[in-house]
Parts: structure tokens; C-alpha cells; sequence
């Protein structure tokens, strides 16, 4: 009992189960391996994908960065070089060549300093040469770097009146002076701002507005006076019919001339100057005549005759002498004929005069 049947007993028992346990074991260890090696592809497959984008995406970063037109891949002696031609274009700009300055402040740009006073130099350049629509991508180009530049509103404004586009001038100006009054630069004053919008104003006929402009720049401490400011608000009172302070401001207009004909370096500026003065006075004349003001008319266009005959102008000398004339004749009618002989007498006297 105790030998044979229960060892035999133990082995048989242990025979199946030893067999068919694996057998259980191996059939799902068959299925969830494919499954995970299908999963483990899909899985590389993805990272892959990913890692190339990335390269991709890199490789055309690098490529924006690294171009030749930014600053990135600029050497510093390069950038030196680069502003060594902003200032020579500087240069030759104030000295009028303005092709040459074109020409430099174009290497700056492309050199890397695309700074926004490049761009505002160049634009003027491109004004001064005629070259409208340059100039007009370089103000934009300032303004996109900068939107609250003043002196590129500034100088747009003064563009957008060579284009005779007077409204998008005035919202120029507007904007200068908005950007100004932000962040004062020393090259814009309040009192040329104003002015400039007044005369904007004068050519829009917008009477009233040109003449608070004009007002309030010459109400301005800062700067000096220019003597076109009074003649232009003496033009937009006469448009009002204010004609007694039209001709104040023709008035004040010749003062500060006078005596800004003192400091004038040239010849040139002086004659100029003088031309201006000798136009006040013929327009004041004029307004004197519609007050009835006819002696004051009278000393007007002696003064203006005055000045014409220093510059040696001898075509308007001949036509003031012709109104004064007339004046004259208006004020005292001759009743009687003058006899001849007088009249030859007094031509054989002044003769000698004009002709020197």
C-alpha cells in the first residue's frame, strides 16, 4: 500500500499538467506579440515623422535667419562699414549730391544699418531726385519700424503736397504733431508744424483754421519767425474781407524781412528777400486802395518802386511808376491840358536820370 500505486499515482498526475500548462501559456503570449510589434512601429514610425519636421522646420529657420539681408549674420566690421555710408550719405545729402547720397545710404541699408533714420534720409533723397514712389516705400518703411515717428509724418506730409495730395497731408501733419507732442524731437518744432498745417489749410480754404494755425505758431517761443507766416494769414484775412489786419501782417512781414536782410550771408538771399518785401508792399497797396486808404496805397507802391529799382528791376519799376501815375490822376484830375513844352521840359530833364 504504501509503495507502488501512489508514486505511480503522483507521476501521471504531474505528466498532463507539466504538458498542457505551457500549451495555456504560450497561445496568448503569440497573440499579444504581434499586436505589440504592429503598436512599436506605428510608434517609431511617428517619432520619426516628428524628428523630420523638426529638421525641416529648423533648416528653414536657419535659412530666414541667416540671410544675407539681416544683421544676424553681419560681422561687426561690416556693421561699421555699414554706418561709416549712413553717414557719408548724411553728408552728401546736406551737400546736395543727391545721387551719391542715394547711392551710400542704399550700402547702409543693405550693409545692416536699416536703422529708421536710413530709411527717412533715403526717402528724402528719393524726394528731392523726383523718385516719388521710393521715397513714399521709405517713409512707409520708417513708419512700420516706428509709428510714432514724427519726422517721418513729417516728411510724408511734405511729399503728399509735391503729390498735391492735400488731405492725406493734412492727416500727415496731424500725426506729426500727435507723435511730436509724445516724444519731442529737436528736429520738428511746434511753431514750423503749425505753420505747415496753417498753409494746408490755406490751400484747402479752410480760412478760419489756417489762420489759428498760422496764430499759434507765431504765438510759439521756440524757433524764429518766418515772415511768410504773416503773409499767409494777411492772404486768409483778405479771403475773410479783414483787410485791416491783412495789411498788419503784410505790415510785420516786411518788418521781420528787414531785418533779416541785416544777417543774410549772400547777396543771393538778400535779393531774395527783398523781392519778397517789394510783393508785401504791392499787396497791401492794393488793400489800402478798397479801404480808400488812397495815401497809404501811395506809400505802399513808392516802397515797392524803392526796392525794385535797388535790384535793378527795371520792368517792375516801370509798371509801379505807371500806378503811381494813375493814382495820382485819380486823386487830382488834371482840368487842363499840360502845355507841350512842359512835358518835353520834364522828359528832357529826367531822362538823363533813367538812363543811368
Amino acid at each position: 500500500m504504501k509503495k507502488t500505486p501512489s508514486k505511480n499515482t503522483k507521476i501521471t498526475k504531474k505528466a498532463p499538467v507539466s504538458k498542457s500548462k505551457p500549451v495555456a501559456k504560450i497561445t496568448p503570449k503569440k497573440s499579444c506579440g504581434g499586436s505589440w510589434s504592429l503598436s512599436i512601429y506605428v510608434y517609431w514610425f511617428i517619432i520619426l515623422f516628428f524628428i523630420a519636421a523638426t529638421f525641416y522646420i529648423l533648416g528653414r529657420s536657419h535659412d530666414a535667419i541667416y540671410t544675407p539681408s539681416t544683421t544676424s549674420q553681419i560681422s561687426e566690421e561690416q556693421l561699421l562699414q555699414a554706418n561709416d555710408y549712413y553717414e557719408s550719405g548724411k553728408t552728401k545729402l546736406l551737400a546736395g549730391t543727391i545721387d551719391e547720397a542715394i547711392v551710400d545710404l542704399t550700402a547702409a541699408i543693405d550693409g545692416g544699418a536699416a536703422s529708421i533714420d536710413t530709411y527717412i534720409l533715403r526717402g528724402e533723397a528719393y524726394m528731392q531726385s523726383g523718385d516719388y514712389r521710393n521715397a513714399m516705400a521709405d517713409f512707409d518703411a520708417a513708419l512700420e519700424k516706428d509709428a510714432q515717428n514724427a519726422v517721418a509724418f513729417y516728411d510724408r506730409a511734405l511729399l503728399n503736397i509735391r503729390l498735391e495730395d492735400y488731405g492725406a497731408a493734412l492727416n500727415d501733419i496731424n500725426n506729426a504733431m500727435a507723435a511730436n507732442t509724445t516724444n519731442p524731437t529737436p528736429v520738428l518744432q511746434l511753431r514750423d508744424l503749425y505753420a505747415k498745417r496753417g498753409q494746408l489749410n490755406l490751400w484747402l480754404k479752410n480760412w478760419e483754421g489756417a489762420i489759428a494755425d498760422y496764430t499759434n505758431s507765431l504765438a510759439r517761443p521756440e524757433g524764429v519767425v518766418n515772415p511768410t507766416v504773416y503773409a499767409e494769414r494777411a492772404e486768409a484775412y483778405t479771403a475773410l474781407g479783414n483787410y485791416a489786419d491783412a495789411i498788419n501782417d503784410y505790415s510785420s512781414a516786411v518788418r521781420v524781412i528787414s531785418e533779416q536782410i541785416q544777417g543774410a550771408p549772400t547777396m543771393e538771399e538778400r535779393e531774395s528777400l527783398s523781392t519778397r518785401a517789394m510783393d508785401y508792399f504791392e499787396k497791401s497797396a492794393a488793400l489800402n486802395v478798397n479801404l480808400g486808404n488812397m495815401d497809404a496805397a501811395r506809400a505802399d507802391l513808392e516802397s515797392a518802386r524803392t526796392i525794385g529799382a535797388a535790384l535793378g528791376d527795371s520792368e517792375t519799376v516801370e509798371r509801379l511808376d505807371a500806378l503811381i501815375a494813375d493814382m495820382n490822376a485819380v486823386q487830382n484830375p488834371v482840368t487842363e491840358p499840360v502845355p507841350e513844352l512842359v512835358v518835353e521840359s520834364v522828359v528832357e530833364q529826367t531822362a538823363p536820370i533813367v538812363t543811368e
